[in-house]
């Protein structure tokens, strides 16, 4: 028996025979056309049947998970349809004389390595859907293709082995015949795991380059509770994971049955347990969680993908759908924190040598006000719907706090004359994410009525390591002692100016630190959707005063 360990995504158990899935990409073919036009025309036709087959599964998905789930398909023809995408296309046919499927296979390779090299973990997992949309083209590129061949041996429950795995891939997966997936790359946040859980299809990514092909067709099974993944398992080891498997079940039963109650400790202690989310169709998924509000709602995403800035009216209707849809819970919106790995070229921003410190968050709101103003002149439109709280990021001084507490008040103003309605109880706060702003907590608390806590940057800068530095990887440790000891402070100085404090950094839903966190005095944890009633079963089993002493003696 050989046992891989990675990353599970959900918590069930799977048995199977593994088959090993080799891609389509392995076979792309590459030669100096002889028609001009006959290639633009089998590139439009291509690019018709992919985006048609987008709309087919758009609504297969909608009939079993909803909006936030089928919206994948949405983004995919989104990204087919990008001018610069079929342009790079259309340039590697037009001046460097290669056929269709090697044009289409390296201008999705370029777009791939961008988004794998940016910062935000949310951007650096769309790779995969451009891979996905890369295979979904070359399908009708190709007449007959390894893959097709591969799917039809496949003749009994299997567990599919693959590099990486693309959202149409689970869409379509024939259940009767896969019971599950092992990825040797992937990530828990990509598209593709996020429909297999949708799913209820076990997947375990991230186990490297360990499955040798002739362990192909022998017996496997694997637990995504735990990452495992077992080639060839004795029987003493099927005991345990069928016995494991029902543990599973009463573990999900047991979850969604917190559902509607509060986050309360076993000695009182009380935490709001809010959603992170990008748009205004994850709501689904937020509401089915039954998130306490919504503590990060990171409005870019309203400027990317796209040519131009999104008007008033327009953000006005999206932050108006989210507040209406929250009834009357808190919505955190983060004003545009563009820059660093999120950009669109009508930005028009420079070249930089290091962008993650760079000319990114409110710097560029500061220095095109225009920019913000139309954003809070939207926000405080909406706030008349429901219950809206307004975030600026990348703060590092006192006086842009005060810079920007200005400009949110002309705003105000102006809508007072122009007798456009709003609610007067808006509270402002920042996200704490630099050290600068960590170690003047104290100063900046009586500026503003909360604090967010963003630890992935705030990881970063303490720790001087890149998160995109492949080889810094192993240095970066967000349960640092130092990263730990700067969240105490900033608590502590918002405790003492009277201000509520959350954290909506990745290890907001590591269990491993909620009772830390708990004892540290934290107001609020904000997270995926997916991740809230784990979470809120941590909190109602934490006695915080046994825990307290205990916890501080590691971090102090």
């Amino acid at each position: 028996m050989v046992i891989l360990k990675g990353k599970g995504i959900g918590e069930n158990i799977s048995f199977g025979t593994l088959f090993i899935n080799k891609k389509i990409f392995d076979n792309i073919p590459k030669y100096f056309y002889e028609n001009l036009e006959l290639e633009k025309s089998r590139l439009e036709k291509a690019l018709d049947s992919a985006i048609k087959e987008n709309l087919d599964m758009y609504k297969k998905t909608l009939e079993i998970g909803g909006k936030a789930d089928a919206e994948i398909f949405e983004v995919h023809n989104m990204m087919i349809k990008d001018n610069d995408y079929k342009l790079s296309i259309l340039s590697i046919i037009e001046n460097e004389k290669y056929n269709c499927e090697y044009a289409v296979y390296k201008a999705s390779k370029k777009f791939h390595e961008m988004f794998l090299n940016l910062e935000d973990e949310y951007m650096r997992n769309r790779a995969a859907d451009v891979k996905d949309i890369c295979f979904s083209i070359l399908k009708y590129l190709k007449s007959e293709t390894d893959e097709k061949k591969k799917e039809s041996q496949i003749d009994s429950k299997a567990i599919v082995f693959s590099d990486d795995l693309m959202p149409s891939e689970v869409s379509n997966a024939d259940k009767n015949l896969i019971s599950g997936y092992v990825l040797s790359g992937g990530s828990d946040c990509s598209h593709a795991a996020i429909l297999a859980r949708l799913s209820n299809i076990p997947m375990v990514v991230g186990v490297g380059d360990h499955i040798k092909p002739e362990y192909e067709g022998m017996d496997v099974a694997i637990d995504s509770g735990e990452g495992k993944v077992y080639i060839s398992p004795d029987t003493d080891t099927v005991k345990m994971l069928q016995k494991k498997e029902k543990l599973y079940s009463k573990k999900h039963e047991a979850l969604d049955n917190l559902k509607g109650k509060e986050n309360i400790t076993l000695d009182g202690y009380k935490v709001n347990i809010y959603a992170n989310i990008n748009n205004d169709h994850q709501m689904d998924e937020v509401l089915k969680s039954d998130a306490d509000g919504i503590g990060l709602f990171r409005s870019e995403f309203l400027y990317l993908n796209r040519n131009s800035y999104p008007d008033e009216e327009e953000q006005f209707e999206t932050y108006k759908k989210i507040v209406e849809r929250m009834g009357g819970n808190k919505v955190v919106i983060r004003t545009l924190d563009i820059g660093s790995d999120k950009s669109e070229k009508y930005f028009e921003f420079p070249e930089e040598t290091n962008p993650a410190m760079g000319y990114r968050g409110v710097r560029v709101c500061l220095d095109r006000p225009e920019i913000l103003i139309t954003q809070l002149r939207a926000i405080y439109r909406a706030s008349n719907y429901g219950n809206i709280s307004i975030m600026f990021p990348m703060i590092i001084s006192e006086k842009e706090v005060k810079a920007l507490k200005d400009i949110a008040a002309k705003v105000r103003r102006d809508l007072k004359k122009e007798n456009i309605p709003f609610s007067e109880n808006v509270e402002i706060g920042i996200m704490v994410e630099t050290p600068a702003a960590a170690l003047i907590s104290d100063i900046l608390a009586s500026e503003v009525d909360f604090f967010s806590i963003g630890t992935n940057d705030l990881t970063q800068y303490t720790l001087a390591i890149d998160r995109q530095n492949s080889k810094a990887n192993q240095f970066f440790d967000s349960h640092h002692k130092a990263v730990l000891r700067m969240i105490k402070l900033i608590i502590d100085n918002a405790h003492k100016q009277g201000i509520w404090v959350g954290i909506c950094g990745e290890i907001a839903s590591d269990e491993s630190l909620t009772e830390a966190f708990l004892a540290m005095g934290v107001d609020e944890l904000s997270m995926p959707s997916s991740c809230i009633l784990k979470i809120r079963k941590k909190v109602l089993e934490t006695n915080v005063g046994k825990v307290k002493n205990k916890i501080f003696k590691k971090i102090f």
